[in-house]
Order: structure tokens, then C-alpha cells, then sequence
């Protein structure tokens, strides 16, 4: 429990940077405060409970603080801001290299980015262009969970954004933000590593 409450604690003061963050950046956004808080400590508690090794659990807090600041400006002026999506290579990429998963990792971004740069070719109103540029880091935390996590990540994404549709009563016009779908499932998939292989030992 000091773990979850440490998470808890320093997932506020995270979330509350990225708000900050989020305010500066020329096309990031104003979010009330407590929102980007509230969110990432819940993230980052939730994190402490997961039984994985404890260098995937810095994936999964890492993953967290990009997850809360892109969805909340996606939602908000339907744009994934480039200095997060940019940012979010290196640091995964420093992150996975640690969890010692760089390889399935750089298979799992290339084949993330071609597929969503496909879509997006053969129908740019499906994606945006912020959605092609995060795809590659959020591929490379699938393809480090297992083969399996990139498939089931492509499904489950739409199926949020299909949710999000749904429940959104019009407010989207144009097109649904897909980004939102891509993170939450990129998380619910690193959180819950169904059929991983990733090495231990386990924080518990």
C-alpha cells in the first residue's frame, strides 16, 4: 500500500506539471485544474497494483502522463500536440530498452506506424495526421507486451472510439478523435500484459 500511495501522490504532482505543460505548449490546451490531476493519480495508483516487472511499471506511469495530457487535448480541440507525440519516442524508447523488449518494440512501431500511415492515405477522414506520429511509440509498448497486445490493441481501440461516438451526442461533427482509443487501449494492454513476456522479477 506505501507503493500505491506514493504512485498516488506523485501522479498528482505529475498530472499537475502536464497541466501546466499542456497550457504553454503552443497547441496544447487550457484544462481546469484538477482534471489532469484527478486522472493521472488514479493512473498511477492503479499502476502500483499491477504484479509486473518493475521497469514495465515505469512504462506504464510514463505511459500514464502522455495518455491523460494527449486524450484531454484530443477531447478538447480534436489535435495531438507534436511536442508530446515526438517526445513520446525517446522516452519509450529509453524506457523499453531498459525493459529489455527493444526489439519486438521496433517491430511492433514500424508496423504501427505503416499500418494507421495506410489508413490515413487511403482515408484521411479516418485519421488524423497527430494519430499516424503516435502510433509508432504506443506499437512499440503493444509489440513489447506480445504479438498478440498489437492486435488486439488495433480492435480495441476502435472499439473505444466507437464508444466515444456513440456517447459523444454530436458534439464531433467531423471526425471522432481516435487518439483517446489508441492510448486507452495501449494502457488497458500494458496494464493487463495478457500473454507477455516480460522479465521479473515482479512489484508487488
Amino acid at each position: 500500500m506505501a507503493l500505491v500511495l506514493s504512485l498516488l501522490i506523485g501522479g498528482f504532482l505529475a498530472g499537475a506539471l502536464g497541466r501546466v505543460l499542456l497550457r504553454r505548449l503552443r497547441r496544447g490546451a487550457q484544462v481546469r485544474p484538477g482534471w489532469c490531476e484527478g486522472t493521472c493519480a488514479i493512473l498511477w495508483a492503479l499502476a502500483g497494483l499491477a504484479h509486473v516487472p518493475a521497469a514495465w511499471l515505469l512504462v506504464i506511469l510514463a505511459l500514464s502522463w502522455f495518455a491523460v495530457l494527449l486524450t484531454t487535448t484530443d477531447l478538447l480541440h480534436g489535435r495531438l500536440p507534436d511536442a508530446l507525440t515526438y517526445a513520446a519516442y525517446p522516452v519509450f524508447g529509453v524506457l523499453l530498452a531498459i525493459a529489455g523488449s527493444w526489439q519486438r518494440a521496433l517491430l511492433g512501431a514500424a508496423l504501427f506506424v505503416c499500418l494507421h500511415a495506410t489508413v490515413r492515405w487511403l482515408a484521411p477522414s479516418a485519421l488524423g495526421g497527430g494519430d499516424v506520429k503516435l502510433s509508432g511509440s504506443l506499437g512499440a509498448i503493444l509489440g513489447s507486451v506480445s504479438w498478440f497486445a498489437l492486435s488486439a490493441g488495433l480492435s480495441l481501440a476502435a472499439v473505444i472510439t466507437l464508444a466515444l461516438r456513440a456517447v459523444s451526442l454530436g458534439r464531433y461533427t467531423d471526425r471522432v478523435p481516435h487518439g483517446p482509443g489508441l492510448l486507452a487501449a495501449t494502457w488497458l494492454l500494458a496494464f493487463l500484459p495478457v500473454g507477455a513476456e516480460l522479465p521479473s522479477p515482479s512489484v508487488s
